[in-house]
């Protein structure tokens, strides 16, 4: 038996009345691994580098097997960028790579840029036009019901080349299944976290690219974007990414990108 966990948290009271985002996390777990998982949902949410939550929601709900389906692990890469203006201009080289048009990445950085702090969940932008398509706001669309099969195997896989935390962890988890939804052409992300300034671009083409800086030491604003199809059904992909439970299969290789030109590969499966 398994079952979805959810956790939110804020603090200044609820998300909807106008609490600050602090925390939030995902997991699929069988039915003797839930109150681990909740007693670090809690931790998680009451020792976190954005601040003390005083308004904790915690979801559990039972799942059928036959509900889950399975999706790969998208490749992952690591670059290297010595500073913010690096970092950006390489998830804008990659994202144009993928397919997203200059005015989109212009827009969707923009956008990014000018939150004066960070949103639950992700904006949605029009991969051609740089439109925003979702009228969701400061709640952005949120993506749930997810983890990856063989959670120790994995975590286990990653810490041999390297990866290791709950950031690069969950970031993997979240970006396969991103990468997976109908519509979907990249995504953009920086963490809200303000001792973490990490970022990535992920994509189904091109992989999960980590971008060692993409934002200053200090700054609690973070934020992702999703870049779609010109004139996806914006629909069933919001229903994919809320609704639909997906565990990630591991697999594939970690390159350590120096420049353009060189890859020294790692393999993780």
């Amino acid at each position: 038996m398994q079952f979805s966990v959810k956790m939110r948290s804020a603090k200044g009271g609820p998300h909807e009345k106008g609490g600050r985002h602090i925390s939030g996390a995902e997991r699929i777990l069988d039915e003797n691994d839930v109150e681990k998982g909740v007693v670090a949902m809690l931790r998680r949410a009451r020792n976190h580098q954005r601040g003390k939550a005083d308004f904790i929601s915690i979801k559990i709900e039972e799942i059928k097997e036959d509900e889950v389906i399975f999706k790969p692990l998208i490749a992952v890469h690591s670059c290297i960028a010595k500073n913010v203006a690096q970092g950006h201009a390489i998830a804008k080289e990659k994202l144009q790579s993928v397919g997203v048009s200059a005015l989109a990445i212009e827009r969707g950085f923009s956008a990014l840029l000018a939150l004066k702090d960070s949103i639950r969940g992700a904006m949605l932008f029009d991969a051609f036009t740089g439109e925003r398509l979702d009228n969701f706001g400061n709640r952005g669309v949120r993506v749930t019901k997810m983890d990856c099969a063989g959670a120790a195997e994995y975590e286990e896989k990653l810490a041999k080349v390297g990866l290791t935390g709950e950031h690069v962890r969950e970031a993997l988890v979240l970006a396969s299944k991103v990468a997976s939804a109908p519509g979907m052409v990249a995504e953009l992300c920086w963490s809200d976290d303000p001792d973490y300034v990490t970022g990535y671009v992920a994509s189904a083409v091109g992989g999960y690219i980590r971008i060692p800086i993409m934002k200053e030491m200090g700054s609690g604003v973070g934020g992702r974007i999703f870049f779609v199809k010109h004139g996806c059904d914006i629909k069933v992909l919001s229903e994919y990414l809320q609704e639909q439970l997906v565990l990630i299969t591991f697999g594939g290789n970690v390159d350590v990108e120096v420049g353009t030109n060189f890859r020294k590969k790692t393999a993780i499966n």
